[in-house]
């Protein structure tokens, strides 16, 4: 049942204050403190009890605090604290949730790795998360956070030329002998769903120029454990191919377009193709892909003035419009002034459209997702600058040249394709990819830190 938005009032569900509780168990030690009434219009008193904290040598440097507070019109989830204890190596955290009027009191326990979670009415909970002894500690980082979801590019080759993704003067690409042959990115995807991986997408440069695409996403739908396997396309070729491919097994679709406008189309991407991606949209939906989700990063003074008119596409039509919020890489020539928040699209929507409601969104989710009365589709939108979703972060990425990279924005890399030609046995790469997992740190570092580390471009990443 979707939660309808809250205009006014102290918080989603009526809670308005919350208890968190730390306790760490080091050599028989233990750590507690409280933290009460902290409004949920704010994450500085949060924030700074725990620089605060840290400082004083009070709480571990290893603890970590998600919030995702509620701000008028938005919902939030319960904020915890995790503490890794360094003894044991598990993870710990208590926490409770008070409603305003005293009545409701809800306490949660986490240990180990991510079992189940308070949620407010715009959260599920985690029923549907794998089992603890069904995912392999390769895939839990520091943070007990369990990496189901893998990104793979199949190539840094693109028929695009997308601002927002490539440099002006293109990107120097990986020579073929080192990219990832389909027998090593099999061999490498078999490897992560062996450990727990359910969910993968085939991301590029542009999967489906790949000559081989349809045998791979053949042998991947077939991995035993894989529950869903995706891909994200610009939609170029999609629509001839995408019969072949669904009999392959590919479960999911998200199709980039970032204007309905055929002139800004060819601006935006410096090529043709504006007819192309909408024919493929539709094939997707006739082929009974539900939904197909639209991709659209959005830019001030390019497409924002568009918003409204996406969203019209959910009207009479089973397609999720996901805006995007512009994010640095390394060649997009990225600037806080061509970011359109979150908040500002959304009171966009609301003031054009009525009826718009919270649909539960699972903690992993990166998108906020919302249901308007009487549209087929659904509108989300995901805040990768303003409002982050570093707490719940499942994903991991196989770069097309055999890196892995276990966060988009992080610079960090370790390559798999160089032990795995050197004939490293699959006990050795799990201790690599371990090893990485472990390093993931809590969140990015913020949207102007990320501008001004290096990072390579998202043609190079995959999409």
């Amino acid at each position: 049942m979707d939660a309808p938005i809250q205009r006014s009032g102290p918080a989603c569900g009526g809670l308005d204050r919350f208890d968190v509780h730390l306790s760490v168990n080091q050599e028989s030690k233990e750590l507690s403190h409280s933290l009460p009434h902290i409004l949920l219009n704010t994450s500085v008193p949060v924030q700074k009890f725990l620089k605060t904290h840290k400082s004083k040598g009070l709480l571990p440097p290893c603890c970590a605090i998600f919030p995702e507070f509620l701000r008028p019109r938005r919902c939030a989830c319960l904020t915890v604290i995790h503490a890794h204890n360094q003894v044991n190596g598990r993870i710990r955290s208590y926490y409770q949730c008070r409603s305003s009027n005293g009545q409701g009191l809800y306490n949660g326990h986490l240990s180990g790795s991510l079992t189940k979670m308070f949620a407010t009415s715009c959260e599920k909970s985690l029923e549907d998360a794998p089992a603890e002894n069904s995912v392999s500690d390769m895939l839990v980082d520091s943070f007990g956070r369990l990496h189901t979801y893998l990104r793979i590019s199949l190539t840094e080759r693109c028929n695009l030329r997308c601002q927002y993704c490539m440099p002006a003067e293109g990107a120097e690409l990986t020579p073929s002998p080192q990219l990832l042959s389909q027998k090593e990115i099999i061999h490498l995807a078999n490897l992560f769903v062996g450990s727990g991986v359910n969910k993968i997408r085939l991301t590029g440069g542009e999967p489906t120029i790949r000559k081989d695409i349809e045998e791979i996403c053949l042998q991947l739908s077939n991995l035993k454990g894989l529950k869903t396997l995706a891909m994200t396309t610009n939609g170029i070729t999609l629509a001839r191919k995408l019969p072949k491919l669904k009999e392959c097994g590919l479960s999911a679709l998200n199709i980039s377009l970032d204007t309905l406008i055929p002139a800004k189309f060819e601006f935006m991407t410096r090529r043709k193709g504006h007819e192309r991606v909408m024919e493929s949209i539709n094939a997707a939906i006739d082929l009974g892909y539900n939904p197909v989700k639209v991709n659209c990063v959005v830019m001030r003074g390019f497409n924002d003035d568009e918003i409204c008119d996406f969203v019209e596409l959910t009207r009479e039509k089973p397609i999720n419009i996901r805006f995007i919020e512009f994010m640095p890489f390394d060649g997009n020539v990225w600037n806080v002034k061509k970011l359109v928040p979150y908040a500002e699209m959304f009171d966009r929507v609301v003031k054009r459209f009525t009826g718009l409601n919270r649909i539960r969104d699972h903690p992993t989710d990166t998108a906020k997702n919302f249901r308007i009365e009487g549209h087929q589709g659904t509108v989300s939108f995901i805040t990768s600058m303003t409002e982050h979703f570093c707490a719940g972060c499942n994903r991991l990425r196989l770069l097309a040249d055999g890196n892995f990279k276990v966060c988009l924005f992080g610079p960090s890399e370790v390559s798999l394709r160089d032990p795995l030609r050197c004939g490293v046995d699959n006990n050795e790469l799990k201790e690599i990819i371990g090893a990485a997992v472990k390093r993931k740190k809590a969140s990015h570092a913020g949207m102007f830190d990320i501008a001004k580390t290096p990072n390579r471009p998202m043609i190079h990443i995959g999409g």
